[in-house]
């Protein structure tokens, strides 16, 4: 499962948009879509791509590759907790979720999240700021992603917190980059249009 924001100007990478402008910021925005688009299809499994508000029909996320949803709920915690739930009541046994703004992120990385759900309950992937990337779990946990202040640097560690209370065997994957700021942009190598 893929979250995006519908690439829609002045709403997406907010942060990098206060340096590089709100146009260029969306084209950032855009080739990180791309870059994970690409990494999506190639890894072997049923891909989902997640909308912010509305679910593009006519966008370059072919549906031939990827399933389309829509995000419901009032924050992010909610939206993925939906997601989640919808996923194991689908009949799937593992479920990964992905953001879209992670320039570091290959399909191996990917790849590893499954492998590890078959020995653990969940995997994660954090990212430098102290969220996380990545998120896979072997069964439906609602209580993960209550009360937890979203796009904080807390995210990470209470996540890991709530395994420990929840008593669930969790693997780690690599540290990798999100890009909210233009300090990130600069660490990533990408570059503005």
């Amino acid at each position: 499962m893929i979250f995006i924001k519908n690439p829609v100007e002045g709403k997406v990478k907010t942060r990098l948009a206060a340096s590089v402008g709100s146009t260029n910021a969306l084209q950032v925005y855009k080739k990180l879509l791309r870059h994970t688009q690409d990494v999506a299809i190639q890894v072997d499994c049923d891909r989902q791509v997640w909308y912010s508000s509305m679910i593009d029909r006519r966008d370059s996320w072919n549906t031939d590759l990827f399933d389309k949803k829509l995000q419901q709920g009032d924050d992010l915690g909610e939206r993925m907790s939906v997601a989640f739930r919808k996923g194991f009541e689908t009949g799937y046994k593992n479920v990964v979720i992905i953001g879209s703004d992670c320039p570091d992120l290959t399909p191996q990385h990917i790849d590893k999240a499954f492998e590890e759900l078959e020995s653990n309950d969940a995997v994660i992937g954090p990212s430098k700021d102290g969220g996380y990337y990545l998120l896979g779990l072997t069964g439906v946990r609602p209580e993960l992603f209550n009360d937890i202040a979203w796009s904080t640097p807390e995210v990470y560690e209470k996540t890991t917190e709530l395994f420990g209370r929840l008593e669930m065997s969790f693997s780690t994957l690599e540290i990798l980059n999100d890009i909210d700021t233009l300090e990130d942009l600069k660490k990533s190598g990408l570059t503005l249009p």
